[in-house]
């Protein structure tokens, strides 16, 4: 019985295609934007946690405010110092201070410019050791720095690509002009999950500070605490020492201090908001769908008064056309849903594959979340019984004399 039921549903669909389309039009677009943008924002945090993956837990990272778009410290109105690195060795908690320059210089290979970003290394090897072991870089090709290496470079794994931004494929031993001068790179770094790691540019502090004529200046902090435990604590003492000095009041600073974990947390709290607007947008797109649905199940009923009063002739009850009815309704949704989610993760997939040929990395996992679409599928599937429900008690309630004479 209930198959004949699906059966009658199935055949009611095909007779009315093009009313049936544009029934579930409404509610696969609110079910595609709900499943490809969650998808893309989940793709997109995995993507950001790779990116923290780089700071570990014990690390407290310390800048001043910026004006406008640029790396850190390099549009901040009152720079960072030696003076504040030796402040903050005095706070009772850290162990090693290090300091770091985060700049964008010009570079040409092969008769092309690029202007690439670029980070120092220490002149200290114990602080260059501290460096590498906080975002566990190892080479692919070649070797790391040195606290002593002058006019030498090692480049992210983006570099080495015949596919980079010279046209041609970089190796060990090859000559660079950055900033007019010659480098030789010594080493290539493994494709890591941080894509800012992937087309970073290290050198030697020293030799950065020449090329690009830095006097007593960073651009980013980072201190390792003793006591992983007390790393909230060592932060606010350190935001305090620097608040004094500088004659701040609370919430004035013109620096920051962060740890690991507020980055995560922020992130994930913008995501989140990103997340409920998307669920918000797609709620009134499947309202929508949902009051389609309804009309078409009204107009159903209408056009079906007849079919309805030979069904009751011959036995059915007032269930069985509510049942009837009912799963046309929720055929309708559960249509829309299964479209919807094939539709979203077809964009999904679109928008990472074409965000990774241009910026060379996979900055937008695409990954299938299947409670997502189970969920998605579900949903609709709901929308559409509940909005057919009270066409079908409309319908059920038919008496069979005035359905036939209608």
């Amino acid at each position: 019985m209930l198959s004949d039921f699906f059966a009658l549903a199935l055949n009611s669909f095909k007779r009315r295609k093009l009313r049936s389309w544009l029934t579930i039009l409404g509610i696969f677009i609110g079910i595609a934007s709900v499943v490809a943008l969650i998808t893309l924002s989940s793709g997109l945090k995995t993507a950001i946690e790779g990116q923290f993956e780089s700071l570990s837990t014990d690390k407290l990272t310390i800048q001043n405010a910026g004006t406008g778009f640029g790396p850190p410290g390099s549009t901040a109105v009152r720079k960072l110092t030696q003076y504040d690195i030796d402040l903050i060795k005095k706070v009772n908690g850290v162990d090693m201070v290090v300091s770091r320059l985060i700049r964008i210089v010009k570079v040409e290979y092969n008769k092309a410019v690029s202007f690439s970003y670029i980070g120092s290394m220490p002149n200290n090897q114990k602080e260059v050791d501290l460096i590498y072991s906080s975002f566990n870089a190892k080479t692919a090709d070649g070797r790391l720095l040195k606290a002593d290496d002058r006019k030498k470079i090692v480049l992210g794994s983006d570099f080495a690509g015949e596919n980079n931004d010279f046209g041609k494929q970089i190796r060990i031993g090859t000559n660079l002009k950055i900033q007019e001068q010659n480098f030789e790179v010594i080493g290539i770094l493994e494709k890591s999950s941080s894509f800012q790691l992937n087309f970073v540019i290290l050198m030697n502090e020293d030799d950065l500070k020449r090329i690009l004529n830095i006097g007593d200046e960073t651009d980013l902090i980072v201190a390792q605490v003793k006591d992983i435990n007390k790393i909230e604590q060592v932060a606010e003492d350190i935001k305090e020492k620097l608040r004094k000095d500088r004659k701040e009041k609370i919430g004035e600073e013109d620096f920051s201090v962060q740890t690991p974990i507020q980055a995560i947390e922020s992130v994930n709290t913008i995501l989140n908001i990103i997340n409920v607007v998307v669920v918000g947008i797609a709620a009134i797109s499947l309202f929508v769908g949902g009051i389609g649905i309804a009309n078409t199940m009204y107009t159903s009923v209408l056009e079906r008064t007849r079919e309805i009063g030979t069904m009751k002739a011959v036995g059915a009850r007032n269930s069985d056309i509510l049942l009837i009815f009912i799963i046309e309704s929720g055929f309708l949704g559960l249509a829309g849903g299964i479209i919807g989610a094939g539709i979203g993760l077809g964009l999904a997939y679109l928008v990472s594959s074409v965000s990774t040929s241009f910026f060379g990395s996979e900055i937008i996992k695409f990954q299938i979340s299947w409670l997502l679409l189970i969920g998605a599928i579900s949903f609709s599937f709901f929308v559409g019984i509940f909005s057919g429900i009270f066409p079908a008690i409309q319908a059920s309630k038919l008496k069979p004399v005035d359905a036939l004479r209608s």
